[in-house]
């Protein structure tokens, strides 16, 4: 896209006013830093941070039965969606490959409200629009912007404005009266972070960004600290980490997939999805430390002791949390347990690096007790 094409949220003038650097991403002008990756990281982790996401595709899904019909597309379970919660999905090829990951809930007893990410929108919206057939109808929200607020003082912020919201658990949702206009609410987010995103009206959205710096606890933050945050907390990057090749089991997303759904093996690439699960799968997601030398980052080569290129890196790049590098990329599942010393490619150069865990942040998500 030229700069003239480019798309901008309804936050760039507040953007620049903050002296934002703007680049292109997605198709928008969007902020990748304000004061700086490093200090922007450490403040979310330890404070609250504001960020513009509303390059995301919202959407409404109504009619006699959307639940049901979004079930055609994805392999969760949301006939059995209960109003108040939402789930975490992937939209899946007929090969079982993964054409994006979305979020899909239900704040209020309107259809199902669904979040897709920015550049994967439009075919997103155009499958779903294709094979939902005549019982249920797709709403863009272009109208809407959406703000996250991430990091542990989140909610100290959040019940200023509305004092339910302490009441949500993470991955639950509701409309609120917020800033002067119906907002979609969530407690979720993709840091690792407590924390929430909020829908609203494109025209309240400026009103509340500035309402929510006013407070001293946040700041704004832009997409490389967004980045290192998701990164350190585990979690996939679409179009970097999974993408239409790559299955649900590969990507180490198996979460998603319901277990009455694989009961049935109703979705779309069951067959192979299945298999992988049995065993079949010749590559799975991990997480990596790099031991030495320079960050790991995506598509360095990932070699076995022998130094055999088994796999490639998808992210990777220095913690600001743990001190040290580290990365996630595909090996084969016979070298992914935990412990397995690996070599990544950087420059040329051999570097140990050795399969852990993932999140490589602990995720500090807040979850209802049994009996909250």
């Amino acid at each position: 896209m030229t700069e003239a094409t480019m798309k901008r949220t309804p936050l760039y003038a507040a953007h620049v006013a903050l002296g934002a650097r703007m680049v292109p991403f997605a198709g928008y002008e969007m902020p990748v830093q304000y004061e700086g990756v490093l200090a922007e990281h450490r403040w979310t982790r330890e404070h609250a941070g504001l960020f513009d996401v509303s390059h995301m595709g919202q959407a409404k899904l109504r009619g006699a039965a959307p639940l049901a019909s979004f079930e055609k597309l994805v392999p969760g379970d949301y006939i059995g969606l209960k109003e108040g919660k939402q789930r975490y999905s992937v939209l899946l090829s007929a090969e079982g490959g993964i054409l994006d990951d979305l979020m899909a809930g239900r704040p209020d007893g309107d259809g199902l409200y669904v979040v897709v990410n920015a550049a994967c929108k439009d075919a997103d919206f155009a499958l779903i629009e294709r094979e939902l057939g005549a019982e249920t109808s797709l709403e863009r929200l272009e109208d809407r912007a959406l703000l996250a607020i991430q990091g542990p003082e989140a909610v100290d912020v959040m019940v200023q404005h509305e004092p339910k919201l302490a009441e949500l658990g993470f991955m639950e949702c509701g409309v609120f009266e917020l800033f002067g206009a119906k907002c979609f609410v969530s407690r979720s987010g993709y840091t690792g972070e407590d924390g929430y995103e909020i829908s609203i009206p494109a025209d309240k959205a400026e009103a509340a960004w500035n309402a929510l710096l006013a407070d001293a606890r946040v700041k704004a933050i832009g997409l490389g600290a967004r980045d290192s945050l998701r990164l350190e907390a585990g979690l996939p990057l679409y179009g970097h980490d999974a993408d239409e090749t790559t299955s649900p089991v590969e990507a180490a997303l198996t979460f998603a997939l319901s277990k009455r759904r694989k009961e049935a093996r109703d979705f779309k690439g069951a067959e192979r999805i299945m298999a992988e699960l049995g065993g079949a799968a010749s590559r799975v997601r991990v997480g990596l430390s790099v031991l030495e030398g320079a960050p790991a980052r995506e598509g360095a080569e990932i070699a076995d002791a022998e130094g055999k290129v088994v796999g490639k890196v998808t992210s990777g790049g220095p913690s600001p949390t743990l001190g040290r590098n580290i990365a996630m990329g595909y090996v084969p599942p016979s070298l992914s347990a935990l412990g397995t010393r690996l070599n990544v490619i950087v420059r040329g150069k051999s570097q140990a690096a050795e399969v852990v865990a993932t999140p490589f942040v602990a995720q500090r998500y807040f979850r209802k007790t049994a009996t909250a």
